[in-house]
């Protein structure tokens, strides 16, 4: 069976919607048509000209990189940057090129996970939860037909709430409507007003879904035409969101902790604020720049928060209450690779899956 870039992506995208990434971001196909066929695939942090030369050497023509090449729009393509020089290079080549951030950063088992994994952490979540993810649909369908209309809508992926699974709401009243001339009413005659006894069915459903969820819904209902309500909820939901929050299996002295992270995320140095003399038990994460959620990290009363890319004075927030831990940007995401191939050579066992070789971090330090 050939593969395609689409169904690569089918896969990267049930585990990182691209719904989860920020407003500000640019993941998904930057570079390249879905219906290409696989030929090999190089799984990388960024992508600069040197991934798109060890795709070349490797045979892959196709790159997944966790930062996008693309932040903002191009105008020209003459070689005048780094960005304009991968892109061109990819084309000429025959390379596409996928981006999977800050969706990744947002996904529950993404980036954030996988640095709590490596750390051994126990009882995981999402530290800062997004709202306005989340949609409820409200329907209306003959009692005799309920139970088929919630099996159908929960094997789209409606009514999952947490770890709870075909979650919904039932309720009881009375239909009114007439079948005018055109039409095939299932219940009812043309022309002529009809009562039915009748259940309302409100599911909430990940809004990424919503187009699934509506066919599941239009294919078990046996209406000609199906009522339906959907709302954009408020409600933050528990597995989209940014950074993770986990403990500890037994508490480590606080310099203990600083060695036992150097050495599970192979750093050559850790910038921190003053030690407080007191165990690590919560520890708070987020790969990348993650300064934003220093505050949740706080409120949740995190011993120590990691992270990258964090200011001078920014380092002063913690006001003593919180041990915070810059990392390296790159350091801190460099095991996405790890984590992106995993997933998809749990799918395609037939396909070969490179994870680049190339140090791409621009930032170097002297020993």
């Amino acid at each position: 069976m050939k593969i395609k870039i689409k169904d690569i992506l089918s896969v990267l995208e049930t585990l990182a919607p691209p719904n989860y990434q920020e407003s500000y971001d640019n993941s998904g196909l930057i570079v390249g048509e879905y219906d290409t066929e696989i030929t090999g695939i190089l799984i990388s942090l960024d992508c600069t000209e040197s991934i798109i030369d060890e795709a070349i050497k490797q045979g892959c023509n196709l790159v997944v990189a966790h930062h996008p090449i693309v932040f903002k729009g191009l105008k020209r393509f003459n070689n005048s940057n780094y960005v304009e020089k991968t892109v061109i290079k990819a084309i000429k080549n025959d390379i596409a090129i996928y981006a999977i951030h800050t969706n990744l950063d947002n996904a529950t088992n993404g980036v954030n996970f996988h640095i709590a994994e490596k750390l051994g952490l126990e009882n995981v979540k999402i530290l800062a939860p997004k709202k306005q993810i989340l949609k409820k649909l409200v329907t209306f369908c003959p009692k005799d037909a309920t139970e088929q209309i919630l099996d159908t809508l929960a094997k789209a992926g409606a009514g999952q709430i947490g770890n709870y699974a075909n979650c919904s709401f039932v309720s009881e009243g009375i239909g009114r409507f007439m079948p005018l001339e055109g039409t095939n009413p299932f219940i009812g005659e043309k022309n002529k007003l009809e009562e039915v006894k009748e259940n309302k069915i409100e599911v909430i459903f990940p809004s990424f879904l919503e187009n699934k969820v509506m066919r599941a819904l239009r294919e078990a209902h046996p209406y000609e035409e199906v009522s339906y309500d959907i709302f954009l909820l408020e409600n933050y939901n528990q597995q989209v969101g940014a950074g993770a929050i986990g403990t500890l299996k037994n508490p480590i002295e606080e310099k203990d902790f600083l060695k036992y992270l150097k050495e599970k995320m192979q750093l050559n140095v850790i910038k921190h604020t003053s030690l407080l003399n007191k165990e690590i038990k919560t520890v708070a994460v987020c790969g990348g720049a993650g300064i934003f959620l220093l505050g949740a990290a706080m409120a949740q009363k995190a011993d120590i928060f990691i992270t990258a890319d964090v200011k001078y004075h920014e380092f002063f927030d913690t006001e003593n209450r919180i041990i915070l831990a810059d990392i390296g940007h790159y350091e801190s995401e460099i095991f996405t690779k790890d984590l992106i191939s995993k997933v998809l050579s749990e799918k395609f066992s037939n396909i070969a899956l490179k994870i680049s070789e190339v140090n791409t971090n621009p930032v170097q330090y002297f020993q």
